[in-house]
């Protein structure tokens, strides 16, 4: 349950600097940053005023706080400017840095952004977009000297104090908004089952537009722990940060892990979790990581639920394959088939309800089809046993009628991508005059793999019923994957169809 609170609350980078101001917030080894909390509250507090400055030039916003983007990979000065627009009582709104420019200017319209900071080794984008924009380097350097105790304004429990946009791999993104409530109730949840000590040095290479970046930079500001930024992954320059900073925990998708695997890393003993989630984790790769000592946390979460809703403990990956583990504390998980809750070990519709869970999207139609009387419907197809533990098996939209037959492309891409001349794979259904849909697949062979699409099917048909082995097999260098791991099936659908 979410700790009581006096509401409206400020921002909690004040609370955690009375409490701890000289423990270590962030660590940017790149730059060779280290702030202490105390420190952080200082430029915070001058990125505060010299963002406030450029507000002057602003048209009154239509919203009850204005809202910000921001565009930047993981770096203290994002960590800076956030908090920041906390602080100013602003939304933060995160932009993808893979956007072009069209998206970025789709998004900044869709949020009604007031304007845009720009990080560091970014360009603004060449497009006009709907508001100005500024640089965050700029804004941080030049910011005057300024008192931290300044007064601030206050947030009530259920205002937007954030909003992120959806994967959209299927359609048009949503912005998802989110609330203190939601970021304060996802973190101490995930204490709950993670566990937290004051040492602890979390790593974030994840991009901080989607939740699993973000939320360590919110988590360590409530836990007073430290937080070490890394701009992009690369798997030898996060082995080596993972030995060098003492890092506890890191927040991975399955890619990440499959390549830092790939070039011989093993943990170093300070690395005691390894939250792996943003896309299924297939049981090759987790058998792999639990023979070299990886500390896998296989995890199941949402933007629309401010991170994870459940996640299980290394220890029972192996005892409960493919399972995400048991929901987190005050997490409910409903499962749905024809609207109605089903018995353990049926297939339906995950359906979420909590404190961690979005009041809504920014457009109210998005919200009311969203929800239900069982809570938010995540559109992911899944099955829970008798103790609670959830397995996810594909999205609800994604699921292949062949013939009458249904089938899970998460499934059968477990098949393809276990095979050992395989680096990657990702299953999507085609339209087929004869069946309705067909299964296809595309695949990435290893380096140097002399693979044939007929040898791949035989592979399949050792663990896989008939209607569910792939029609057609198409190699290709890559997937096309988001930011998060999470396959873009129109765009698979389109290598296929070239």
């Amino acid at each position: 349950m979410t700790p009581s609170v006096d509401w409206p609350i400020r921002s909690p980078l004040r609370v955690r600097t009375q409490t701890t101001p000289d423990r270590v917030a962030v660590r940017d080894p790149e730059q060779d940053v280290r702030l202490t909390y105390r420190d952080l509250a200082e430029a915070v507090a001058r990125t505060a005023d010299a963002l406030s400055a450029h507000s002057t030039a602003w048209d009154d916003t239509p919203h009850d706080r204005p809202r910000v983007g921001y565009l930047s990979s993981p770096t203290a000065s994002f960590v800076t400017t956030l908090y920041a627009l906390w602080e100013l009582g602003w939304t933060a709104v995160g932009l993808h840095t893979d956007l072009t420019d069209g998206e970025l200017a789709r998004n900044a319209e869709l949020a009604e952004l007031d304007t845009l900071v720009v990080g560091e080794n970014h360009d603004a984008p060449a497009e006009n977009l709907p508001c100005p924009t500024v640089g965050m380097s700029s804004v941080v350097e030049s910011s005057p000297e300024t008192d931290p105790g300044n007064p601030q304004p206050r947030w009530g429990p259920d205002e937007t104090a954030l909003v992120l946009f959806t994967s959209g791999t299927t359609g048009q993104p949503k912005g998802v908004r989110l609330t203190f409530r939601n970021l304060l109730a996802s973190a101490t949840a995930s204490a709950f089952r993670l566990g937290v000590d004051p040492d602890d040095r979390w790593l974030c290479c994840l991009p901080v537009s989607h939740m699993g970046g973000l939320a360590p930079a919110v988590r360590t500001v409530y836990y007073g722990t430290t937080l070490v930024v890394q701009r992009k992954f690369g798997a030898t320059e996060a082995a080596r940060c993972l030995a060098t900073e003492g890092i506890t925990g890191v927040s991975l998708v399955p890619t990440q892990l499959k390549r830092l695997l790939g070039t011989d890393w093993t943990p170093p003993e300070t690395l005691d979790t390894v939250l792996l989630g943003g896309a299924p984790a297939t049981d090759d790769l987790l058998d792999r990581a639990s023979d070299a000592n990886v500390p896998v946390y296989p995890t199941y979460g949402m933007t629309e639920t401010a991170s994870q809703i459940a996640t299980a403990r290394p220890e029972t990956v192996r005892q409960h394959r493919g399972s995400v583990g048991q929901p987190l504390q005050g997490t409910t998980v409903t499962v749905l088939a024809s609207g109605e809750p089903v018995e353990p070990g049926t297939d339906g519709e995950l359906v979420v309800d909590g404190p961690t869970v979005t009041p809504g999207y920014l457009d109210d139609a998005q919200t009311a089809d969203a929800f239900g009387e069982y809570g938010f419907y995540t559109g992911d197809l899944g099955y829970r046993d008798r103790d609670g533990r959830l397995w996810v098996v594909g999205r609800v939209d994604e699921v292949i009628n062949t013939g009458g037959e249904l089938v899970s492309p998460a499934e059968v891409a477990d098949v393809l991508s276990a095979q050992p001349r395989v680096a990657d794979a990702a299953v999507v259904g085609v339209d087929d005059e004869e069946w309705g849909q067909r299964v296809v697949a595309v695949v990435v062979p290893a380096d140097g793999a002399d693979l044939d699409a007929e040898s791949l099917r035989e592979a399949c048909r050792e663990d896989l019923a008939r209607h569910k082995v792939p029609k057609e097999i198409i190699f290709r260098e890559s997937i096309p994957r988001t930011g998060s791991g999470t396959v873009e099936r129109g765009a698979v659908r389109e290598r296929f169809s070239d």
